[in-house]
């Protein structure tokens, strides 16, 4: 009876600190894993209050939770939609992770670090330092609404090959005291029959079962819960970690269509067990030293340089752009909590020492703290990358467009309309444009940063420029001057490195003759720049209102 009530005193205590250390977390805009973690630390006999003394008894609940938050990115990879990614995000995806580990391989031990000496030290740095932070990367991206960009893309498909690779790498851990070909190819043999057996069964018996019990959200959740701890009793079984049993089930049930209902009714016991999982971590952060803190310091300038060397170079080889590039290598720049859970494998199985462990979650930590700021400013850090790398002629291909017809066209029409930024609204306007005014679309020029439009526009007859709306300079190669009416349709929430202010600054001066039509989120803010001299402002929530009121008030009137 002691020593349930001390687990459940623990477990209460945990919660508690993890808790209250999130918030503040959440109130310095800092991800809450670490809110977790530090919870632990305060928690724990080496950095904290010594009031955790069954650690043995949250790890054990951790393990568990370990074992949900596989078993929930096994729902969020779904093969499926993976291969339609296509080659160059294959390739992206590939030749990340393999250089990344080559060059950490490589050039770690020319830092001359005191660690990294033992037999697997250096394996799991290198694999640790190619892993990006799913959890924090996402929940970024998703802040400053940049998921859905190129370079949003780009890093959550690179992220998605990391959990693959991650996944192999786990599937051949507990070999690594033998490596002998042979019984690494037998593990890699066993993963794949588990995982067709998983399909299958998920397939012919799992899809009827949860269509059955669809109403039921109890049955739903508890099915969802036997899968998993059955087929990592059968992993386990198989020679293969429960957790590696975890993704496979998760993976099997992602690839239909139900997989987002069973994700919807986990997530909340899944994250009550994740949150004791990274306060367990945090129980055993010794006190660091300032020796760990300046090895840590040294990893995460290592991971950096690699993070854009294994990135951005292969993103301007794809003609993705060259800021894109830099963008997408900025946004991986952490060190993933999956990096946590190799290594607490790893302790396991006897390959890494308790030292290693030690730097690595001080290194994570640092870097989920920096790399806040880096995604923060990410388009400055990228915009500045980029004009370093310009001078050595490498730069993202600018067309300089001439607007009148004096040679700049083959059909000498005038480009004088200028649209900047193809996003959202520029999208649904140049939609109406071409199903209404097609003979309008000689007539316009879409400038934005992103090429990955360019093939599909220039198609239809549009002009595609290169701009950077944040640097003015790349703003005067697109005709600008000779423009008789240049529209934004970006507001400020989603313009980076600048505003429509400034931006309006700007277009006075290098286009003096044209209308200049911008967006704002605010009335008020749409008063000003009329006022500062646009010709129009678009308020989308105005307009949206005024279409709801007519499309409501018309209906009741035609109903009376």
């Amino acid at each position: 009876m002691h020593g349930e009530e001390s687990l459940l005193t623990d477990i209460g205590l945990s919660i508690i600190f993890a808790t209250v250390l999130s918030h503040i977390a959440r109130v310095a805009k800092q991800p809450l894993i670490l809110g977790y973690i530090i919870g632990g630390a305060l928690l724990g006999k080496e950095m904290g209050f010594s009031l955790v003394t069954n650690e043995a008894s949250i790890e054990l609940i951790s393990e568990i939770g370990l074992i949900l938050l596989l078993f929930i990115i096994g729902l969020e990879i779904n093969l499926a939609e993976l291969a339609k990614m296509g080659k160059s995000m294959f390739l992206l995806g590939t030749l990340q992770f393999t250089l990344s580990v080559a060059f950490v391989y490589g050039f770690f031990p020319l830092l001359g670090l005191p660690i990294g000496g033992e037999k697997f030290d250096l394996l799991y740095i290198a694999v640790a330092l190619s892993l990006s932070s799913t959890l924090i990367v996402v929940k970024l991206l998703q802040d400053k609404v940049e998921i859905n960009t190129l370079s949003g893309k780009l890093t959550v498909g690179v992220l998605v090959f990391q959990d693959i690779w991650a996944i192999l790498f786990m599937g051949v851990q507990p070999n690594l005291n033998s490596p002998e070909v042979l019984k690494i190819l037998a593990s890699i043999g066993i993963i794949v029959l588990l995982i067709i057996f998983s399909f299958t069964v998920s397939r012919y018996i799992l899809a009827p079962l949860y269509k059955a019990c669809a109403a039921s959200s109890e049955l739903v959740l508890l099915t969802s819960i036997m899968w998993c701890f059955a087929i990592c009793g059968i992993a386990g079984e198989a020679g293969l970690s429960k957790e590696m049993g975890a993704l496979v089930a998760g993976m099997s049930i992602a690839a239909f269509p139900y997989g987002a209902d069973v994700i919807s009714k986990l997530i909340g016991i899944r994250d009550f067990f994740v949150t004791l999982f990274f306060v367990a971590l945090g129980l055993k952060v010794p006190m660091p030293s300032v020796e760990v803190v300046a090895i840590s310091f040294a990893i995460i300038t290592l991971m950096l340089v690699v993070r854009i060397l294994t990135v951005a170079p292969i993103i301007i080889a794809l003609k993705k752009g060259v800021r894109t590039g830099f963008l997408t290598g900025l946004n991986l720049a952490q060190i993933s909590e999956f990096s946590l859970v190799i290594l607490a494998l790893g302790a396991g199985f006897g390959h890494v020492t308790g030292k290693l462990q030690a730097v690595i979650l001080t290194s994570t930590i640092i870097a989920s703290i920096l790399s806040t700021y880096i995604i923060l400013f990410n388009h400055q850090i990228a915009a500045a990358l980029a004009r370093f790398v310009a001078r050595f002629g490498i730069h993202d291909e600018v067309v300089e467009v001439k607007t009148t017809g004096e040679g700049g066209h083959d059909d000498g029409q005038v480009r004088d309309i200028i649209v900047l930024g193809y996003f959202r609204i520029a999208r649904a306007f140049i939609s109406y444009l071409e199903d209404l005014s097609p003979s309008l679309i000689k007539r316009i020029i879409i400038a934005d940063y992103n090429p990955a439009f360019k093939d599909e526009l220039t198609g239809k007859g549009f002009q595609w420029a290169y701009a950077d709306l944040a640097h003015p300079e790349s703003l005067s190669h697109i005709g600008l001057h000779d423009a008789s009416m240049v529209v934004c349709t970006i507001s400020d929430s989603f313009l980076k490195g600048t505003n429509n202010t400034r931006l309006l600054s700007t277009l006075t001066k290098l286009a003096p003759n044209a209308k200049i039509i911008l967006t704002s989120d605010e009335p008020d803010d749409a008063k000003k720049l009329v006022v500062d001299g646009a010709q129009k402002v678009i308020v989308p929530g105005i307009i949206t209102g005024e279409f709801l009121y007519d499309y409501i008030a018309g209906g009741m009137r035609k109903g009376a």
